[in-house]
């Protein structure tokens, strides 16, 4: 074991749909026999994992009896319980079942919609008895192919409808339970309402009970669509709003792919667990690392639990890097040549006196626009930081 094999108090968690992920795809069919969740999570606590995340139906199948239900939740409590871990989150598969073709919370058809608030609140129900403190919604199915369908404000004003119920349903049962958000721009549907992280601030701010509610950014989906994962975590972040992450590997343009954390785009894995962990002076991210991937398709079990511990491991040596690039007394001179506090007193914010101020501030635009930044010296010594060779 070395500095970078993981702990429970790195906080890494995994869902069960993604370490028990068979592999199977639009093309072909599983290549990976089915893992019982107990076995999950026996074998993520040996690699060094935290916790373990679920949608309701990946532990107990949809339509299973109430005595197979409390069979099956007792026999997982006892195996969190013998290995040490615990659930942070919970979430619904609102999108697997044929019901869902419309969307589940957005669908024209009202039953449905109590269909998916019904399924929603059972496994609330379930995520707080196994522990979880935070619940995820990802809307997959909350969208359009053919846009004539609804008036997509209709589709808002339905979500929340069913955000603000949801809330009051938490809230009546005295349950101890936060709401994260998690946007995507397309796929399954071909497009999605919500489609960023900044849509769903947006959106939080429309609710009844926005203090419950935060966002739940995953990397594959800004990437996908070429947006900068790092903007969008901070601003979740900047807001009090990010209440947990889902970190993977995505290339631009591709697929929802869930590849390997750091597997793809070092750089940009690099700048968010930079950001994550605070090494640059902001305030860190205190919440679980819950990685939202799956091992490769020519992987068998034993490849299973190498993408697992390389997830953690990736997120673990990036953060020494950071640590070392912002302890760097070039990188640091760098970025302090960039900040002048007293100017920024000024504009910080308005009072006649700094109004004044600034009207009366000596300023020289030729002269600032051509003052070089240092910026390509700057980031070549993050790209030998993360080569290795400082």
């Amino acid at each position: 074991m070395d500095d970078f094999d993981p702990r429970p108090s790195d906080q890494f968690t995994f869902g069960l749909w993604t370490v028990g992920n068979p592999g199977r795809d639009p093309f072909g069919e599983a290549v990976r026999e089915p893992m019982a969740p107990t076995h999950i999570v026996a074998k993520l606590a040996e690699c060094g994992a935290y916790g373990v995340n679920l949608h309701d139906n990946d532990l107990v199948p949809f339509g299973a009896s109430a005595a197979e239900r409390d069979r099956i939740v007792a026999d997982f409590k006892a195996a969190l319980e013998d290995h040490g871990m615990v659930v942070p989150m919970a979430t619904t598969n609102l999108f697997g079942h044929p019901v869902f073709k419309d969307g589940a919370f957005s669908a024209n058809d009202p039953k449905v919609r109590a269909f998916a608030i019904r399924k929603t609140m059972d496994a609330i129900d379930l995520g707080v008895e196994l522990g979880a403190s935070t619940y995820v919604f990802w809307g997959g199915r909350e969208g359009t192919e053919a846009d004539a369908c609804r008036d997509p404000r209709e589709g808002i004003k339905r979500t929340r409808e069913a955000m603000n119920f949801l809330c009051e349903y938490v809230r009546d049962q005295g349950y101890d339970l936060r709401f994260a958000l998690e946007a995507k721009p397309n796929e399954p549907r071909g497009d999605i309402y919500f489609a960023t992280t900044g849509h769903m601030l947006h959106f939080i701010e429309t609710l009844d009970h926005k203090q419950m509610v935060g966002v739940n950014p995953e990397v594959a989906h800004e990437t996908m669509s070429g947006l900068s994962f790092v903007h969008g975590v901070a601003q979740a972040m900047e807001a009090g709003k990010l209440f947990h992450i889902d970190l993977n590997g995505q290339r631009i343009g591709r697929y929802d792919q869930d590849l390997r954390f750091g597997s793809e785009d070092l750089k940009q894995a690099f700048l968010l667990v930079r950001l994550l962990e605070g090494t640059l002076g902001g305030e860190r991210y205190e919440g679980p690392r819950h990685f939202d991937a799956h091992a490769y398709r020519t992987e068998d079990e034993a490849g299973v639990w190498d993408f697992a511990r390389g997830c953690m491991r990736t997120y673990n040596i990036l953060r020494a890097k950071a640590r070392a690039f912002d302890a760097d007394p070039q990188v640091r001179e760098l970025i302090a040549e960039a900040r002048d506090e007293g100017v920024q007193a000024l504009t910080r914010s308005y009072s006649s006196e700094n109004a004044a101020a600034l009207r009366g501030l000596e300023l020289d635009p030729a002269g600032l626009a051509r003052r070089g930044l240092g910026y390509e010296r700057l980031d070549q010594l993050m790209c030998e930081h993360l080569m290795g060779v400082r």
